[in-house]
């Protein structure tokens, strides 16, 4: 059986449709994922790492607001950055993440290990949260492999 960085290239390719990933706390590890495929320059057009509030902001047009009111790791800035990095790397679909990978960082109310996913498409934009337990390593992995399983089961039903 194929890997799923290879069904979704695969899937990707049949389509005609092209990806890009806007990243916060996996710092590449989607992406980086992705072109560990043969091929996948058909498919895979770039990443950005905005792991700062100023790149979210600069980079991919995270409104300020947005993020004071709702802060970095909320799904508003999730469907923000893939939003901004949909136009600015010109693809048919983002996906993008933001979370508290640990072992610090944890505020009221958003606990270590909180996740969101963006996914924006032609026909919108969508967020997922998710909690993961693990280590700050496992945390950072689980949220690639979850943003990764959300664009197969994106193109599966497209």
């Amino acid at each position: 059986m194929a890997c799923i960085e290879e069904e979704i290239g695969a899937i990707l390719r049949n389509k005609g449709l092209t990806l890009g990933t806007v990243e916060s706390a996996t710092g590449g590890m989607i992406a980086s994922r992705i072109i560990d495929i043969a091929g996948s320059s058909d498919y895979f057009k770039g990443s950005v790492v905005s792991y700062a509030n100023e790149t979210k902001m600069k980079v991919v047009g995270v409104k300020k607001a947005t993020l004071e009111k709702y802060g970095a790791v909320s799904e508003q800035v999730a469907e923000q950055m893939a939003v901004g990095g949909r136009k600015l790397l010109n693809v048919d679909i983002c996906v993008s993440d933001t979370g508290i990978a640990g072992p610090g960082g944890a505020t009221p109310g958003k606990e270590v290990g909180l996740f969101y996913l963006g996914l924006a498409c032609q026909t919108g934009v969508f967020n997922r949260k998710h909690i993961f337990t693990g280590t700050r390593a496992q945390n950072r992995q689980a949220a690639a492999q979850a943003a990764l399983e959300w664009v197969r089961e994106y193109l599966a039903g497209i």
